[in-house]
């Protein structure tokens, strides 16, 4: 069965910049994951900047994040992949988003927003392929 995570649950209110919870990926069979950020609500002004950030104990993070996702103004769904397969070290991870307000309106940002992690399964040797036959001529 493969790993589904909600680094930020669905239907989050984000108003300030922070962390989400930390999550252990060491039982993923395929370590890659499509990760989807859903937007459904926000107002004029302001930005969203998501970054998945990865860690080998779940106490130390690193300065620099293992994928970060387009900055995010509007509504809707922004989809990466995100492949630990060569990165063994790394067993936790969690979401960081941050968030930015600007103009002569209420300084305070507001985001709804959520983002999943679904582990993508890893390839069955059933799995039929094509073969290309090159004729020799």
């Amino acid at each position: 069965m493969p790993m589904q995570l909600q680094l930020i649950p669905a239907d989050t209110r984000l108003e300030a910049s922070g962390d989400g919870a930390s999550f252990n990926i060491s039982e993923s069979a395929t370590r890659t994951f499509l990760c989807r950020l859903i937007i459904t609500d926000q107002i004029e002004q302001e930005s969203l900047d998501v970054s998945i950030w990865g860690s080998a104990d779940g106490e130390t993070w690193p300065k620099k994040p293992l994928l970060k996702l387009p900055q995010q103004f509007y509504r809707g769904t922004t989809k990466l992949v995100l492949d630990l397969s060569l990165r063994p070290e790394v067993k936790f991870i969690r979401a960081r988003w941050d968030l930015n307000r600007w103009g002569r309106v209420a300084p305070t940002p507001m985001f709804v927003a959520g983002m999943e992690l679904v582990e993508v399964p890893p390839m069955s040797r059933e799995t039929p392929t094509k073969r290309l036959v090159l004729a020799a001529g």
